[in-house]
């Protein structure tokens, strides 16, 4: 498929990240690929990253690529392996020259009580929610920052990074660890022209919680918006879903120059969940 790039001069008002690199982690769907999409938008050239059908996720760097006429690249790096890892940052810097901006959203979730909660769950929990963020991108993606005199590294917690719930115990304590890791990472890059901050979603509307609204009232025989309000949305005083676009759009001001004095937060976007 031939697409013609729009020129990417000097950042506007309109396209701040114009000649920016982003990578973004868990990003062939949900969150991630909101989050990937609003930062092609804005001018930033985007490597995708994730699972999925090979159809279907060369599809979407098409689309994202006309839609917004900014190079698009994906990397299939396993986020539980090292080696994969480093080779995807490694071939962001050779096939783009730099990398500007790192979104650390892959994640996954399991719920169990504590006391039996499956080891092998909570290792692959703290390895792709925690310990790819920390050993495997953020590390690598430092030194590439430092030689530019920029970076944003963007971390997607969660509220559950604030605050706790019960039979969560693998999530809330990766998330919490992932804000503990934002802020170390702030205070060591802050005379670096380097951000790290965190996001800290409440219940976002995506696909996948889409199916659990359904799965939910099927099981117990209640009507969807039930499951919603006092299901899933019983945390968050406001009522309602944060959307990916949402998050895309706080993810692109982080980015940008506008927020270079914030650095070190963790930003709820939870309807007020923890305020509470």
């Amino acid at each position: 498929m031939n697409i013609q790039l729009k020129t990417q001069g000097a950042p506007s008002a309109s396209r701040p990240l114009a000649g920016k690199v982003s990578l973004v982690t868990g990003s062939t769907s949900g969150i991630g690929l909101g989050i990937a999409r609003a930062l092609a938008e804005a001018g930033s050239a985007v490597v995708l990253n994730g699972f999925g059908v090979v159809s279907e996720i060369a599809r979407t760097k098409d689309r994202i690529s006309a839609d917004y006429g900014v190079r698009v690249s994906y990397s299939p790096a396993d986020m539980t392996k090292a080696e994969t890892i480093a080779e995807m940052i490694a071939a962001t810097l050779t096939g783009h020259g730099r990398l500007d901006v790192l979104v650390n959203n892959a994640g996954i979730q399991y719920v169990a009580p504590l006391d039996q909660f499956p080891i092998e769950k909570w290792d692959a929990i703290l390895s792709i929610n925690l310990s790819s963020a920390f050993l495997h991108t953020t590390r690598l993606a430092l030194p590439a920052m430092r030689k530019n005199k920029f970076g944003r590294i963007i971390n997607i917690a969660s509220a559950h990074g604030l605050v706790a719930s019960p039979f969560k115990a693998a999530y809330v304590a990766a998330k919490h660890g992932i804000v503990g890791l934002t802020k170390v990472a702030a205070l060591e890059t802050a005379e670096e022209g380097i951000t790290c901050n965190a996001i800290c979603p409440g219940y976002v509307y995506t696909p996948l919680v889409e199916a659990q609204i359904g799965g939910q009232a099927k099981a117990h025989g209640i009507s969807r918006e039930q499951v919603i309000r006092d299901a899933l949305l019983a945390q968050q005083p406001n009522k309602r879903f944060a959307t990916v676009e949402e998050l895309g759009a706080l993810t692109v001001f982080l980015a940008s120059d506008a927020a270079v004095s914030i650095t070190g937060t963790a930003l709820p976007v939870d309807g007020g969940w923890t305020a509470h």
